[in-house]
């Protein structure tokens, strides 16, 4: 056997010999020399092993190329890559949540490759603020006095509290000390800003006396933090905002909201749960409200406060906003979004996320029967329609099921595993869920050119591997 593997080693070409090969040399123009060397000194060295621990014939010299050029194409592939989501959640935090509309983007690529005049005032030719490109608007569709944009809305609560409160204390409801993603909790983020967190009322159950008992000498902010990601249901009370407001006041406090999900247009109409809108969340008296910029507002990441002018003055003194300040694509992301607020139809039009979420059940269940007919006929795979729910996801709306039709495909002699692990690494990625040992397809999350995406990946697979 050893003289057996041993004579297969020698078969291997050698590295200068496949450096020969036409598709080797153009690869050259994509790639370093040293680079190609090192590919294919990698693919012989994994031949080299599996002849000698497997006992493996030796590969031609043109499948090694191939391996060693599938090799460049992987190392040099950005890591953060494009998927199609099919799963259904239309704000999936481990999908990177809300994808921005076509202007949006647009904007973004004509502000990345150029300079902007993102601290500059083209009016009077002087240094400029990078907040004016999005303050006015978000006065102007929040009815808030002044607005100021940080990274996300943790930092935008940290901001908040370590400007007003930090060494005294913040006055909260036990109902409302919500965790948020990467388990991060909203009492640590209130600690982390040197405040004193004083938890009142039960965690069904608070009234305003129990915020009144909490007040004293040493009391700075009295907060609310919405729901957005949990529902507390059944024998429950809390005080609303418009009371709170009128209790910190009376008392000469500051009243604040994290409202989570920051939404600026109602979409109960489309038989979604009625939750308040940052602009009734302003009009109802609170000093500041706090919320995200890419969950429901459909946008980039960012964390968003608006309120009361003298407040977001003092925000914008403190030293940490510098560490927590946004950067110029975010910037430009988000004006272009909130510009699209300004025709509300439009927006949900236009917005995908709000989009995704008003889809009417009609236009789904045409989608899953155009797609499933784009996928039957290919071979082992079986393609059935049934309905289904989405979901919102991104901590929003939660316990909200969006009715769908789903696309259910399995493949002969494979597990749904399987096919669900297929799909993941194709190119690009098409990320979908499992039930009862089916992989589900869910159009709703399927932007324009997705479906094509999901036949192309499924024309692809390899049952043998």
């Amino acid at each position: 056997m050893s003289t057996e593997w041993q004579s297969k080693l020698r078969r291997l070409p050698s590295v200068s010999a496949l450096l020969t090969d036409e598709a080797i040399a153009q690869a050259g123009e994509r790639h370093a020399h040293d680079r190609i060397v090192s590919a294919l000194q990698a693919v012989i060295a994994t031949a080299r092993e599996q002849i000698r621990r497997d006992g493996a014939e030796v590969p031609e010299p043109r499948a090694l190329v191939e391996l060693a050029i599938a090799h460049l194409a992987a190392d040099t592939r950005c890591h953060l890559r494009r998927v199609v989501n099919a799963t259904g959640v239309v704000l999936n935090t481990n999908l990177g949540r809300a994808p921005l509309a076509p202007e949006a983007i647009a904007t973004l690529a004509e502000t990345a490759g150029a300079y902007s005049n993102l601290e500059f005032d083209l009016e009077t030719g002087h240094r400029g603020s990078r907040y004016q490109h999005v303050e006015g608007l978000l006065c102007q569709l929040t009815g808030a006095e002044a607005a100021l944009v940080v990274n996300n809305n943790a930092a935008a609560v940290l901001l908040v509290v370590d400007t007003l409160a930090r060494g005294r204390e913040v006055v909260i409801s036990r109902g409302q000390l919500i965790e948020i993603g990467g388990s991060f909790r909203i009492p640590e983020v209130i600690t982390a800003s040197g405040a004193r967190l004083v938890e009142v009322g039960t965690t069904n159950k608070t009234h305003r006396q129990d915020y009144e008992r909490a007040i004293g000498p040493d009391t700075a902010l009295l907060m609310r933090c919405h729901t957005s990601n949990y529902r507390i249901v059944g024998f429950t009370s809390e005080v609303s905002p418009a009371e709170m407001a009128e209790l910190a006041h009376a008392h000469g406090l500051v009243a604040v909201e994290d409202l989570g999900s920051g939404m600026l247009v109602d979409l109960s109409p489309f038989g979604l749960p009625k939750e308040p809108t940052v602009q009734e969340t302003v009009a109802s008296g609170l000093d500041l409200v706090t919320f995200s910029g890419d969950k429901l507002l459909g946008g980039p990441q960012a964390g968003l406060i608006v309120g009361r002018k003298d407040l977001v003055a003092r925000l914008k003194r403190n030293p940490l906003l510098r560490a927590l300040r946004q950067d110029k694509l975010t910037l430009a992301a988000l004006e272009r979004t909130l510009r699209g607020y300004l025709d509300p139809e439009r927006a949900i039009a236009e917005i995908p996320t709000l989009a995704m979420l008003a889809r009417p059940a009609d236009q789904l269940a045409t989608a899953a029967e155009r797609l499933g007919t784009m996928l039957r006929g290919l071979p082992s795979l079986g393609v059935s329609l049934q309905p289904g729910h989405s979901q919102v996801g991104g901590g929003s709306l939660p316990a909200t099921d969006l009715p769908t039709t789903l696309v259910t495909l399995t493949w002969e002699g494979k597990s749904a595993q399987w096919l669900l692990d297929a799909l993941r690494t194709a190119d690009p990625p098409v990320v979908a869920r499992i039930e009862q040992d089916r992989v589900l397809i869910d159009p709703r999350t399927l932007l324009p050119g997705d479906a094509e995406q999901v036949v192309a990946a499924l024309e692809g697979l390899n049952p043998h591997d």
